[in-house]
């Protein structure tokens, strides 16, 4: 039996946060192997693509120092599914406010159903990234507001070059 703990971060990841970094980061303390999965939503319509958010989380990881513990994957189906093919023993999902919980409970609740043998682990980010998502980023940035602090350095460059050129994929 292998004793390595490992656990799933799901999320469409479009794009990446430091908020998103900072679960990453608290769930590196708790755990021996994270797998950042990228879910493919069509429902959610990503402005990039999933290779291309891949790579954007390849090269946050880097530029943050946490690529060791840390591998990035896409993923279409089933999250249980996926984790259980990984030995995974639970989901880490990030809370920034009460009005996340209702739906995160829900889905918490599903994949309980559907792999009773799989957690799901809630962390919360620093205060100063609480009301972070990738949906106000790109909204910020759409407008030529100041990410610089809320995103690794490879995201801003590629959300400044998409609403410069939209064009662009």
């Amino acid at each position: 039996m292998n004793s390595e703990k490992i656990v799933v971060y799901p999320g469409t990841f479009d794009p990446i946060t430091n908020g998103h970094l900072d679960i990453l980061r608290r769930g590196i303390d708790l755990f021996d192997r994270i797998v950042i999965c990228i879910a493919a939503n069509p429902a959610k319509a990503p402005m990039f693509p999933a290779a291309e958010r891949l790579e954007m989380i390849q090269e946050a990881l880097k530029e943050k120092g946490l690529n060791g513990q840390v591998k990035v994957e896409t993923f279409d189906g089933l999250i249980v599914d996926y984790a259980q093919e990984l030995g995974a023993i639970a989901l880490i999902r990030g809370l920034r406010a009460v009005s996340d919980f209702e739906y995160e409970f829900q889905m918490a609740l599903m994949n309980r159903h559907l792999n009773s043998h799989l957690h799901t682990v809630y962390l919360m980010p620093k205060d100063e990234y609480t009301y972070l998502s990738s949906s106000i980023i790109k909204n910020v940035a759409r407008h030529g507001g100041d990410i610089k602090r809320f995103v690794p350095a490879g995201v801003e460059r590629r959300l400044i070059a998409k609403y410069n050129n939209p064009e662009v994929e």
